[in-house]
């Protein structure tokens, strides 16, 4: 089919703005409506690695506003919409995806679709197991869709499978962000993207919860310092911005420090820097996982909690209870137990373990 200006305007460019959109896709299927004069428009999604769809995107003509809801799980569980059995990229009528050699199910298919005044549809599946599926709708009530709008889900289809895997690869990069905020804030770590003018690009929500920062007139903020501190965080920014990766700068912000480092090639920044709050105190469950993991009782693993959180060995024992003479023992098969020669190597292998991040 022909390709029309406004179909760039109209459809296509809001297949890659709808991206964005929560739920996604929304006005482009409101213009799909009005392009193919439909009643309805369904976009059923589902993840990668998902058979089913977990999202449905939904827009309605303004004269199906007292129509009957329109039901994708009873229609999906009479094998119509979305159909697994629909072969990628192909434009199906109504009439392909009925069952019309068990009279039972046809009938059951065809007085669901009643109730929802479906009388005619087109429908295409795009995508795969690696960007996640999507089946898109159209369906009408009296008079039927025509050649042009097949052509036209036609014409869509590998626009819209494009924008699906942006769609998932957005969703597998949101996903590693946020297991590495969540790993850093348990540590007390912010993290922050500068740009070569210490402008900021980017903050998780601990770099967010321990600096201050001051609103741009343009789109990019600034960190909130005194004028000398912040001459001297432009200044380490301006010279390590394009330095070797190994490259570190400290930077003194009064009662904290900045530590900058290159950002990674293509990451649109020029410098990652990073922060730590005070010591977060252990989680209620590293005893757990550090007996878990050393195969120690209770006590030795709350005896080595308390060594690493700056206790002597006979404070520690004092608190658990233990005599001074059992909390050497137990300091003893605690290095046994871990393989340890002493306590600094003992409170060591809890920090650097998985005890920190229960």
């Amino acid at each position: 089919m022909a390709f029309l200006s406004t179909d760039q305007r109209e459809l296509y460019l809001p297949l890659m703005e709808g991206l964005l959109e929560d739920p996604p896709w929304q006005r482009f299927l409101g213009n799909l409506l009005q392009r193919t004069g439909a009643r309805r428009a369904a976009l059923a999604l589902a993840q990668p690695g998902s058979p089913e769809p977990t999202l449905t995107v939904r827009a309605d003509a303004a004269r199906a506003a007292l129509d009957p809801p329109l039901d994708l799980a009873r229609l999906a569980a009479l094998g119509l919409f979305p159909g697994t059995a629909m072969r990628t990229g192909r434009v199906y009528t109504l009439g392909e995806m009925l069952d019309f050699d068990v009279p039972a199910r046809l009938g059951a298919q065809r007085s669901a679709l009643g109730a929802m005044r479906i009388n005619h549809a087109r429908a295409v599946r795009v995508g795969g197991a690696g960007t996640g599926e999507a089946w898109l709708l159209l369906t009408r009530e009296r008079e039927d869709l025509g050649a042009a709008d097949s052509a036209l889900l036609a014409a869509l289809a590998p626009h819209l499978a494009a924008a699906l895997a942006v769609r998932a690869a957005l969703g597998k990069a949101g996903m590693h962000a946020a297991m590495a905020e969540s790993t850093l804030a348990l540590l007390g770590t912010g993290e922050i993207a500068l740009s070569a003018t210490a402008a900021v690009l980017a903050a998780d929500s601990e770099a967010e919860r321990l600096l201050a920062f001051t609103a741009d007139p343009g789109p990019l903020r600034r960190l909130q310092l005194l004028p000398e501190t912040a001459r001297a965080l432009e200044a380490a920014c301006a010279q390590l911005a394009g330095a070797p990766p190994e490259a570190r700068r400290l930077v003194s912000l009064g009662t904290r420090h900045l530590l900058l480092r290159p950002a990674p090639p293509g990451s649109g920044a020029a410098l990652i820097g990073m922060i730590r709050s005070a010591p977060p105190a252990m989680p209620s469950d590293a005893a757990t996982v550090l007996a878990a993991a050393h195969g120690l009782s209770p006590r030795e693993a709350a005896l080595a909690i308390g060594l690493t959180q700056g206790e002597t060995i006979l404070e520690a024992g004092q608190r658990l209870g233990l005599t001074p003479e059992t909390a050497r023992n137990y300091s003893k098969r605690l290095y046994a137990k871990t393989g340890t020669a002493g306590q600094a190597q003992l409170v060591a292998l809890v920090l650097t373990g998985l005890a920190p991040l229960a």
